[in-house]
């Protein structure tokens, strides 16, 4: 095992430029990577019956979005595989050339929505063993982020023990799209194994999907199914909030990622509104919009574009510099550059806070 990157340099400066921290890069598994993680039972079990998934299909997407792995046309590795399944690749693409001081991988690959609950817990001890393994010892620069069957707490919390104090693994992954609303305390095992390791945890966008997308309905075109993606997000953390995670464990840090967040202020002014109404219904030891100060991250991908850049300066103050952290959302079609996707003048304190310090507050960097 490599040995981890020593944080007594923090960042590396290389030609004046911030070492950059990229909270969203999305590693994909080679043909049959995972089968040497699973025992023999499992992969016997994955190849004779697939994973049992929940939603219509059992192991594909229902938009043409999911082919070609909704990736760039330029991501697919010269040497053969899916886009974000070559190390030297990802290398070559993203680390370098951005000087990608620390990559943040969140793997998209099912294991943690099926509905079969030991298979869930094997399929994620596997991608968690293939990401630690393939990714990060050649690539001291990426981390791992730790899977877990959410609907089994116990075997959650036993992914998280074993896990906890690898240097290789720096959060906690979840999805936006949950059996119920993260704030119900079948999940507070979860919180309370990762507030216990100083592990953050990263709420990425998508996961389970056993009803509609859309509280109206399911959707006719893709737009609407990405566009409402953004509502889960929205939805999960009103429920952490309301339902008191964040009062029985208050040093728990939460990145939302991919889910967008210029509707953060909106929620927030939202829900300080109507718990002054109904606040004996959901006791709350500060108001709602605290919580989204203390507890909430947010990851910039995908950006919001407003006609006039300096409007989305201004979301930015609204939010607060320190709750914001960079993704890229690598090798995704809606990438964004970080010398691109922001077209308005920061301070160099607001960019070392987005690029990076905000990150290393957050995340288990060893």
């Amino acid at each position: 095992m490599n040995a981890p990157v020593d944080l007594a340099t923090k960042i590396p400066d290389v030609s004046g430029r911030l070492g950059i921290i990229d909270c969203d890069i999305h590693p994909y598994p080679k043909a049959g990577a995972l089968n040497q993680y699973l025992s023999e039972r499992w992969r016997r079990h994955v190849l004779e019956y697939g994973k049992f998934n929940c939603g219509p299909y059992a192991d594909r997407g229902t938009y043409p979005r999911f082919s070609p792995n909704t990736s760039r046309r330029d991501a697919w590795p010269p040497a053969g595989g899916a886009p974000g399944s070559d190390v030297g690749f990802i290398r070559a693409q993203l680390l370098d050339p951005y000087n990608i001081a620390y990559g943040v991988l969140e793997p998209l690959l099912g294991g943690n929505t099926s509905r079969n609950l030991d298979e869930a817990a094997a399929l994620c001890g596997a991608m968690n063993d293939w990401q630690a393994q393939e990714f990060v010892e050649p690539e001291p620069r990426l981390r791992a982020s730790i899977l877990v069957p959410q609907d089994d707490p116990e075997a959650s919390v036993k992914e998280i023990e074993k896990r906890a104090g690898d240097w290789r693994f720096a959060q906690i992954q979840l999805g936006s799209k949950t059996s119920e609303p993260l704030g119900r305390r079948r999940y507070w095992p979860i919180f309370a194994a990762a507030q216990a390791n100083n592990l953050s945890i990263g709420l990425h966008i998508g996961g389970t999907q056993s009803s509609a997308p859309s509280a109206g309905g399911w959707p006719q075109f893709y737009l609407e199914d990405h566009h409402v993606l953004v509502h889960s997000m929205q939805n999960q953390a009103a429920s952490l909030i309301l339902e008191g995670v964040f009062d029985a464990f208050p040093n728990l840090k939460v990145v939302l990622i991919e889910g967008g967040f210029a509707w953060a202020p909106q929620l927030a002014w939202r829900l300080d509104a109507h718990w002054a109404k109904m606040r004996d219904e959901a006791p709350l030891k500060r108001r709602p919009s605290e919580y989204m100060k203390t507890n909430l991250w947010y990851a910039t991908q995908p950006v919001e574009e407003p006609e006039h850049p300096d409007d989305l300066r201004q979301v930015f103050d609204w939010i607060g510099w320190d709750r914001m952290v960079y993704s890229s959302d690598y090798p995704h079609w809606d990438f964004d550059d970080p010398h691109l996707a922001f077209r308005f003048q920061m301070t160099e304190s607001e960019k070392r806070m987005l690029y990076r310090d905000n990150a290393l507050d957050v995340y288990s960097f060893r």
